[in-house]
């Protein structure tokens, strides 16, 4: 069985990043438990379900973006935790891009990396009927209070329109989810590289010392500066690009980024498809004068 490799990133919080997915997270209060984000694989998920109640009552399940790696796994936490997300990850639930369907997608990561998950894995029909989306569904910011602990939930748009930093400043700790990656590939594709900067502004100006990322391992506050330089970086050579007049298929083929740094745990086969799609995207809005 997959064990849980938890990391303690504050005296009261907890974070995983040595497994596929995203970088779930527990934060521990004097009037129960919160989770930042959901396992993907079903034995992670519900060994971190049982882990969370273990210590306390379960009060919230807070989801950062709509992605399937931060959400799926909320399927295993059903009856256990209100669930808590921006109005985008509500309306955007389990979208990623047209050419990855993300049920699909959720499936083969299990049977790659959580065969003994299988048996524990609904068909499409039955996920969909009830996959634990949202109880409390929010505009903007919202303050959490649990006991003595304040969770400021951050809107942060640009890798997802409903994407969020959770700031909890008596831990000086920030999960920002995907706003951040740290040392893998930066997927992004359907996003809005405008709003994403902005955002990472808005992350630089909360009080912290620990940065969870959404991928990659934990960190401090030089993760921000150097996940904006990878965003300019990708817009500049794309921009140059079109600028010199080349066709999309000869960005597509031309641009990468593949030798910066490896994609997250479990997606080595996917770096082609982020960098072609990573281009793709950006070649798209910039060659129509749309902001990147």
């Amino acid at each position: 069985m997959i064990q849980l490799d938890l990391r303690q990133v504050s005296p009261h919080a907890w974070a995983i990043t040595t497994m596929r997915g995203c970088n779930p997270a527990i934060v521990a209060t004097s009037s129960g438990v919160v989770v930042v984000d959901t396992p993907q694989l079903p034995t992670k998920a519900l060994q971190l379900r049982r882990h969370a109640e273990s210590l306390g009552d379960l009060r919230y399940i807070i989801n950062t973006e709509h992605h399937v790696d931060h959400i799926f796994g909320n399927y295993y936490f059903r009856g256990s935790g209100a669930v808590v997300h921006h109005r985008g990850v509500h309306d955007n639930y389990m979208e990623t891009t047209p050419s990855l369907d993300s049920f699909d997608y959720a499936a083969s990561a299990v049977a790659e990396d959580d065969p003994e998950g299988l048996a524990l894995l609904p068909d499409r029909a039955a996920y969909f009927a009830d996959p634990n989306d949202g109880d409390v569904v929010f505009n903007g910011d919202l303050r959490l209070s649990v006991g003595d602990t304040t969770f400021d939930l951050v809107h942060t748009p640009g890798h997802t329109p409903g994407q969020i930093a959770v700031h909890v400043p008596s831990e000086g700790v920030v999960f920002t989810g995907d706003s951040v990656f740290v040392g893998c590939q930066t997927w992004l594709m359907n996003s809005n590289v405008t709003q994403w900067l902005e955002s990472l502004d808005r992350i630089r100006q909360l009080d912290f010392d620990v940065l969870v990322p959404g991928h990659g391992q934990v960190a401090d506050r030089q993760a921000i500066d150097d996940q904006r330089s990878v965003l300019e970086e990708w817009v500049e050579t794309v921009r140059a690009a079109v600028t010199r007049g080349w066709s999309r298929d000869e960005a597509v083929d031309q641009i990468s980024f593949a030798d910066r740094c490896p994609v997250d745990i479990g997606q080595e086969h996917m770096m082609q498809f982020v960098q072609r799609h990573n281009t793709g995207a950006l070649w798209d809005k910039l060659s129509s004068g749309r902001v990147p």
